[in-house]
């Protein structure tokens, strides 16, 4: 029986006709056919994932928000980004009209489906909208398809939205379309829709007090997918608090599964039911969530975002954040990807409040300081800017787009992280190397629902080791096992097999999923292998660039180049090679975390990380010289070392270069003249200009074919550079084409001749250059010696050779500076002549003649 006070106590009714006018046109108007496409935005609770799919089926009466005199039927497609909110709906909707599920309201998600042959309403996650638009380009059938939850910005909602897209231009302009947003954020995806109306429902919403609740002690901010565990049990404390200060049921926001049994197991003693929900939550979990408190007993339900927007959850009052989201993120130059803990968005922390103003007015307890809220980011990542697009890129190669050019999309794929999923593709022979066009082996692995990675280790580990066996690994790889599962792969798989958990449940249902996806049952060329060899084996095939070498103290070197490390008490540290299923590394770290790998050994890595081997010759300057070695290597891993006697001369060279480059034109042999020539050459390029080099170490080595040949091709260790003359070298850049390199020492004279008749060393190290000559030796020297038209800069000297004055001009000294100096200095030297007038007076370098 339809619950007809349910469907009209739900707000988005108001909505329905603009909606039904945008996709349609309006009734009895033929030649009104309406845009086709719409954005939906209604707030969380308002029934735009439950009523507005039974009315654009016909589901319903006018009474319930349906059209008036009974509507044309049609077949209406929802598609959720998680499996938890596709069965919800589903229920939620069949549980309307009075129905059990897989009647007139169906769903379907990855190895489980309930529809029946009268379903019209089916409820289906993008994942499994993607592989059925593959199949069937035309979604024969279909009327309308809705995406639900289009805000939060998933790559197979904007990869789903993108193929409807081209579908409705070029095959099905009937189909209709409707982009569902709980935020009022939809100019984008009218956009994106042809300028399609934007319908706006009002939710009945409830005033929600904010209270401003941070740790009183520091909290280390998150990295990777760590927590700090002061912050958890703040958030137990939290809860505690509201719990005694509102009324009502609690729902706590937590960034993941491991966070929320921490937190639950800090609330053993609160006095109400503490629930947790989360996609691996079971279905009777799920189910006594979402149908509210059975008697007076308060609830705590702990939640990750899943609850933000897909799930409406009766009874809440009071909301905690945490503050925190889980993000994906790739390093691909390392082929690293996974969820990493990320401040929550200004919309997500939005969103999570609105819970606690559903059905009556209530308060969010945010774990943050007001100042930091007006910090944090507005929107979440939209996930095709920050994930792996591997998925992505096979997904656009069997619809024909290989460069994602022509797909109408809110935001384009980065050229890098499209690039390197592309390669990854033709790695693993799911597209055409050069044209990156799927090939067969591409569209098999796209239809099995998995990871490009993943769908390789299935079929090559099926003709290997068996297809039930692969599917097993590949099952445990799908979904990370339980931290409780251990780090070795063979025995997490070993355990699965055991255990009669919630994870258990789901690992066997999506291993027989895989096996049948795989095809004909096959026994494998090696079905006699050890399930530790067939854990390794399947690992390393899906993730090659993986594979890791020990280095000593549970350290490890992939042949990506990423370094690894293992936990202190993992029974692998003794293991030789490794296969790494899931590593993790922090920002800041240096090495990943191996949190899931098998045992394998040399020749296991050697197979399955085959495209990565190179073998040959390797010269290049380490720990102060050059070493020479023949080097066979699986990607960054060495395998075998031999010296070289006789390498090539042109490695040499380059070797010996990047040892200059490292440590300096010092390896080169210097002399006192040969610095000098240097500093007068710099000085030269830097006032006079022209041909005159520039002898910085940058530009030096940037020339060293012009300067240092041909010793440096005859060179082959560091001894053979602290032989190489330097000053004969740089000789070699002086401007002989123009003859202006014969003007040397009139431009920039090593010496000056003072008028003592000295010949004293000019010094070119500094800004200016620098006369350093006893005082006595330039009497008579009315005016200040240049070079190059460079007054230098006069350091007179004491009799001893001390310093006594500095000056750029030798006239005013003598008038002003001379006879404060002479006053200071004739007591103590006497026997050296000290005029009045030492413009006048005979320059020597002796002492006064004996009277």
């Amino acid at each position: 029986m339809i619950r007809h006070d349910s469907l009209r106590a739900l707000p988005v009714r108001t909505a329905l006709p603009a909606l039904e006018r945008a996709l349609f046109g309006r009734a009895g108007d033929s030649a009104d056919d309406g845009h086709g496409c719409a954005v939906l935005c209604a707030p969380p609770g308002t029934g735009k994932t439950t009523l507005v799919p039974l009315v654009l089926a016909g589901l319903l009466g006018a009474g319930d928000g349906g059209e008036a005199g009974g509507a044309h039927v049609r077949r209406v497609v929802v598609a959720e980004p998680r499996r938890i909110a596709a069965r919800a709906a589903a229920r939620r909707m069949a549980w309307l009209l009075g129905e059990k599920t897989g009647e007139r309201v169906g769903f379907t998600v990855r190895g489980e489906r309930v529809v029946g042959r009268d379903t019209v309403v089916e409820v289906v996650t993008t994942g499994v909208l993607l592989q059925r638009l593959q199949r069937d380009q035309e979604l024969a059938g279909v009327d309308v398809v809705i995406l639900d939850e289009c805000h939060e910005r998933h790559l197979d909602a904007d990869t789903v939205a993108a193929f409807l897209l081209d579908v409705r231009a070029a095959l099905r302009p009937e189909l209709r379309l409707v982009a569902a947003s709980a935020t009022t954020d939809a100019a984008g995806w009218a956009r994106l829709l042809g300028d399609a109306p934007v319908v706006e429902a009002q939710g009945v919403s409830y005033p929600v007090e904010v209270v401003w609740a941070p740790p009183l002690r520091p909290v280390r901010p998150p990295h990777g997918m760590r927590v700090d565990p002061v912050l958890l049990t703040h958030v137990a404390s939290v809860v505690r608090r509201a719990l005694a200060e509102r009324e009502g049921d609690v729902l706590c926001f937590l960034p993941g599964v491991g966070e929320i049994g921490r937190v639950a197991g800090q609330l053993g003693d609160v006095g109400a039911e503490v629930l947790q929900v989360h996609g691996r939550a079971p279905a009777a979990v799920q189910d006594a969530v979402l149908a509210g408190s059975a008697g007076s007993g308060r609830r705590v339900v702990l939640a990750t975002a899943v609850a933000e927007s897909s799930l409406t959850v009766p009874g809440v009052r009071v909301v905690v954040d945490a503050g925190l989201a889980r993000e994906p993120r790739t390093d691909h130059a390392r082929g690293l990807g996974a969820l990493t803990t990320v401040r929550v968005s200004q919309a997500g922390a939005r969103q999570r409040a609105g819970r606690a103003g559903r059905e009556a007015p209530g308060a969010v307890y945010r774990c943050w300081t007001e100042a930091e809220d007006v910090r944090l980011a507005r929107f979440p990542s939209p996930e095709i800017k920050v994930a792996d697009l591997a998925a992505f890129a096979l997904q656009a190669a069997c619809w024909g787009d290989p460069d994602a050019t022509g797909l109408a999309l809110l935001d384009a794929p980065p050229a890098g992280a499209l690039a390197a999923a592309r390669a990854v593709l033709a790695a693993v022979g799911a597209v055409d190397g050069s044209s990156g066009r799927a090939t067969e082996r591409g569209v098999r692995m796209s239809r099995i629902g998995l990871h490009p990675r993943l769908a390789r280790a299935l079929l090559d580990g099926a003709s290997r080791v068996g297809t039930r066996r692969a599917a097993e690994v590949v099952a445990l790889l799908s979904e990370e096992p339980p931290r409780a599962y251990g780090d070795d792969l063979a025995a997490a798989w070993r355990a699965a097999r055991g255990n009669s958990d919630a994870y258990g449940a789901r690992w066997r249902q999506e291993a027989r999923r895989l096996a049948s996806a795989a095809g004909k049952e096959s026994a494998g060329r090696e079905a006699g292998a050890s399930d530790d060899t067939v854990a390794g084996l399947v690992a390393a095939l899906a993730f090659p660039e993986r594979v890791a070498r020990a280095r000593g103290a549970g350290a490890y070197l992939m042949v990506s180049g990423t370094g690894g490390e293992l936990g202190d008490g993992s029974a692998l540290r003794s293991a030789g090679w490794l296969a790494v299923a899931v590593a993790d590394r922090p920002a800041t770290a240096v090495a990943a975390r191996v949190r899931l790998a098998a045992v394998i050994d040399e020749s296991t890595a050697r197979d399955a990380a085959g495209h990565l081997r190179s073998e040959g010759e390797e010269v290049h300057w380490e720990d102060g010289d050059v070493v020479a070695r023949r080097v066979e290597r699986l990607g960054a891993v060495e395998l075998s070392v031999r010296p070289l006697k006789k390498p090539d001369g042109s490695l040499v060279r380059a070797a010996l270069l990047d040892g200059l480059r490292r440590e300096g034109l010092g390896l080169l042999r210097w002399t006192r003249d040969t610095e000098g020539l240097r500093e007068r050459l710099g000085f030269l390029h830097r006032e006079v200009g022209g041909g005159w080099p520039d002898v910085s170490d940058a530009a030096l080595l940037e020339r060293a074919d012009e300067w240092l040949e041909p010793e440096l091709s005859r060179a082959r260790r560091r001894s053979d550079l602290a032989r190489l003359d330097a000053g004969q070298a740089l000789r070699r850049l002086l401007p002989w084409s123009t003859g202006e390199a014969s003007r040397l020492d009139e431009l920039a004279p090593e010496r000056i001749e003072v008028p003592s008749g000295s010949r004293v060393r000019v010094e070119y190290g500094g800004p200016q250059p620098v006369l350093a000559v006893k005082l006595q030796e330039l009497f008579g020297l009315r005016e200040t010696p240049e070079v190059a038209g460079v007054p230098v800069l006069v350091h007179l000297l004491s009799p001893a050779g001390r310093p006594a004055a500095v000056t750029a001009d030798l006239a005013s000294f003598w008038r002003e500076g001379y006879r404060a100096v002479r006053a200071e200095l004739r007591g103590r030297y006497p026997r050296h002549p000290w005029p009045e007038d030492p413009s006048t007076a005979v320059a020597t370098r002796r002492l006064n003649n004996r009277r």
